[in-house]
């Protein structure tokens, strides 16, 4: 299953000598991509007012940028294999800096988001050419280091969005959020083009295109099924035919794969239990983390009265917790003592408890809600290492690449259907116990309706008992796949050969 140190040893290129200063431009390039994950959500109430945006509207702003990312990363990944690591993130950099820009001064929803589509296909190529270039530039003694701190940045990235919108917010107007990517996009290409050394793989495999359309548009219309469910009902003929059509379209990507020699997903991999179970607990992680930082972000602000700015320092626990347990190694100590199965499900488990805890704790203040965030930072950094060690660990080694894009592709959809499945939640209990909202598209529109002040407070009653109940239901599935992923990779670690990888090696922070 894994290469033996001889054979890394000799395959290992020499690093590179300005490999450190490399390492912090493309993190910087990767930091900027993550941040847009999840900078969006402290801007909801913006949009609901400057743009009249309603929840599937902000929904799909969201989802867009991710959808079409997790479409793409491995098309993206194999495009840079053939036709240049540094090109494509070049490449990368200019499609997220011209994005970006559309996004800022877009003048509706629509334009927002056709601009953050656009912003996912560079956050694809940034994301799967980062890597790539860190595997190039440093040797074996070193490489574990680099990636560790770029699996740092990464999910320093995804949970201080909140926080750093927050901060835009409490000075500029919401397009300010997009526009700060401008000047980090035009160092990352000065740099890159200074700095990168050009690589590529001639015979490398030919990019799937067809595979990353039926993909992309698969993943959209089920999404879109479940965010338009609640408006229009489930069992109304629009959200029916697009589900239908999602799945049929999903169908047909898995036969493609399944019938042409170099597919951009290899459905081999799926026969493996470890890899099955790691997989299904890093969507999951995603799923918790996207779907809960969108509620969170709203309960904030909408419930609780913070400002952007106050409603992002109050979700940045969760970040510093993920950071400073996974730079103290936490989870790396801990996989060889507990073993990969109870490890990750174990952390699941907290992430589970975080969520819940948000729910039945945080309605009444910031307590409750900050002790959810602090148990939820500890599960991701418990479970984060375990879970890339078995994904790496059940693939051969020339095949790192595609299940490390595999891993990335249905992390970024974990976290888009986080974000609809919750969402969706949400606003079918709102609209259950608020008939008279129904046709209201958000709270701020249902508020505004209100004719005294006793119905604007059970419409915010009614608001703030969807969060609850789409928080748990986001704690019940995490726990669920938790424990599903660890018996999974328990079975398969019964029946490894003596002599196969031992899931109590952890190869990255």
């Amino acid at each position: 299953m894994t290469a033996t140190a001889a054979e890394q040893n000799h395959l290992s290129p020499p690093s590179h000598p300005q490999r450190w200063l490399i390492l912090g431009v493309i993190c910087l390039a990767q930091l900027t991509v993550l941040l847009d994950n999840t900078v969006l959500n402290v801007a909801i109430p913006s949009l609901t007012r400057e743009l009249h945006a309603s929840t599937a509207d902000v929904q799909w702003m969201i989802n867009a940028y991710s959808l079409v990312q997790s479409g793409l990363l491995l098309t993206a990944g194999s495009s840079a294999d053939r036709f240049g690591r540094k090109r494509m993130l070049i490449a990368g950099l200019a499609l997220f800096g011209v994005g970006s820009l559309a996004a800022g001064l877009s003048q509706s929803s629509g334009q927002l988001i056709a601009a953050r589509a656009g912003m996912g296909i560079g956050g694809a190529l940034l994301m799967t050419t980062t890597l790539a270039v860190i595997v190039q530039i440093f040797d074996d003694s070193e490489r574990v280091k680099a990636i560790g701190i770029w699996s740092i940045v990464s999910s320093l990235g995804f949970a201080v969005g909140p926080l750093i919108g927050g901060v835009m917010l409490n000075h500029f107007w919401w397009g300010a959020i997009f526009l700060i990517n401008i000047p980090v996009a035009l160092i990352g290409l000065i740099a890159v083009a200074r700095l990168v050394p050009e690589s590529r793989n001639s015979t490398g495999d030919r990019p799937d295109l067809l595979g990353a359309l039926l993909s992309t548009i698969g993943m959209a219309s089920v999404v879109y099924a479940i965010i338009s469910g609640p408006e229009h009902g489930w069992t109304s003929g629009r959200v029916l035919l697009t589900a239908v059509v999602g799945v049929v379209v999903l169908c047909g990507f898995v036969l493609w794969e399944l019938r042409i020699p170099n597919p951009m997903l290899d459905m081999h991999f799926f026969r493996n239990q470890k890899f099955i179970g790691a997989v299904a607990g890093a969507i999951l992680v995603a799923f918790g983390m996207g779907g809960s930082l969108f509620l969170l972000t709203q309960q904030l602000q909408f419930v609780l009265g913070y400002e952007p700015l106050e409603a992002g320092l109050r979700t940045a626990p969760l970040a510093l917790s993920v950071v400073v347990l996974n730079l103290s190694g936490f989870g790396a100590r801990l996989v060889p003592k507990l073993g990969t199965p109870v490890t990750i499900a174990s952390g699941m488990s907290l992430l589970a408890a975080g969520l819940a805890a948000i729910a039945l704790l945080g309605g009444d203040g910031y307590g409750g809600m900050l002790l959810g965030l602090v148990v939820m930072g500890a599960g991701i950094a418990l479970a984060g290492p375990a879970m890339a060690n078995a994904i790496m660990s059940a693939i051969p080694p020339e095949k790192a690449g595609v299940g490390a894009g595999v891993n990335g592709t249905l992390a970024e959809f974990g976290n888009g259907l986080g974000v609809a499945v919750l969402g969706a939640v949400l606003g079918s209990r709102f609209t259950a116990l608020v008939p008279a909202a129904v046709g209201a598209a958000s709270l701020p529109a249902a508020l505004a309706s209100a004719t005294d002040a006793g119905e604007r407070a059970r419409i915010t009653d009614a608001f703030a008992s969807g969060l609850e109940t789409s928080q748990l239901a986001g704690a019940v599935a995490v726990l669920a796949g938790g424990l599903l992923a660890a018996a999974l990779l328990r079975r398969a670690e019964r029946t490894e050969t003596p002599g196969a990888d031992s899931a109590g090696s952890v190869t990255a922070a």
